[in-house]
């Protein structure tokens, strides 16, 4: 339940904090959790990403500022974090439907967007698949970029479809995706497609190398077409697994390994396709 209950204080402190500089990493450091993986759970299990769950409650609150008050457009866009009046305006109008002229001059109505409060529901109990392995520290070899927690979800899939078609490339399989975020600030993080370290390819086609460090793992497989396979398995971590589990999170890693497409008949669509998500965890 403490992974629940983190995400409830995460809200209550976004809540208490809501026309401040809030960056994903602040938030996750006031609740103790790799800034990824609070990404991640908060997506999981609230179905908005941070920044957009903080963009709509100011919008909300912000059309009652507008009614309830004699403040200035511009005052409003400074408040809520907007650059610009015309930016402000721009969102305001794509929420509530209405200018803040239409609302202040017309009368026209408004939406409102209530804060989350998040509960655990217990259903039937289901199986869910996984082993907890000690490995030591490995070393692979890639190619990374820095992502937005924001856009990373469509991002990431562009960005192996950019790097597996590359020339220059050729030899890299894409056995890892690698999420690294412990030494990450703001709102980025850097993910790594990568093979396990051969340095002879490694050094003629000048990719990055990488330990990993050693750690014990909860190892979840996954069977089934990508990416709604993996997308469920995470989903499943995240609602069923974290909350009921005596491990939690120990390190800002995520490894998802992938096996080689090539030796199933449909691809990374066949049914039996398979995959795992490794997440480095520690005792409650």
């Amino acid at each position: 339940m403490e992974w629940v209950k983190a995400i409830e204080e995460a809200v209550e402190y976004i809540e208490e904090n809501i026309t401040s500089d809030l960056t994903v990493s602040r938030i996750a450091l006031e609740v103790n959790i790799s800034p990824f993986y609070f990404q991640k759970g908060f997506s999981m299990l609230c179905g908005y990403t941070v920044g957009e769950y903080i963009r709509l409650r100011r919008l909300s609150l912000a059309g009652g500022d507008l009614l309830l008050s004699d403040s200035k457009v511009i005052d409003l866009a400074v408040k809520y974090g907007y650059d610009s009046p015309d930016s402000f305006t721009k969102a305001f109008t794509r929420f509530h439907g209405s200018t803040p002229t239409d609302i202040r001059r017309n009368g026209a109505s408004l939406k409102t967007f209530a804060p989350l409060h998040i509960r655990l529901l217990l259903e039937g109990g289901t199986v869910m698949e996984y082993r907890i392995e000690k490995k030591n520290a490995f070393r692979v070899m890639g190619v990374s970029r820095l992502f937005s927690y924001e856009s990373a979800k469509t991002d990431i899939p562009k960005y192996w479809g950019e790097i597996l078609s590359a020339d220059e490339k050729k030899s890299l399989m894409g056995m890892y995706g690698i999420c690294f975020d412990e030494e990450m600030t703001g709102n980025q993080f850097r993910y790594m497609i990568a093979d396990d370290l051969q340095e002879d390819i490694a050094a003629g086609e000048r990719l990055e190398r990488c330990e990993i460090s050693a750690h014990t793992w909860a190892i979840f497989p996954c069977r089934g077409p990508m990416p709604s396979a993996l997308q469920e398995v995470n989903r499943r971590i995240f609602s069923e697994w974290l909350p009921a589990s005596r491990y939690e999170i120990a390190e800002g890693y995520n490894i998802e390994y992938y096996s080689n497409a090539d030796d199933y008949k449909g691809g990374t669509q066949d049914p039996e396709y398979y995959t795992e998500v490794w997440i480095p965890v520690k005792e409650k």
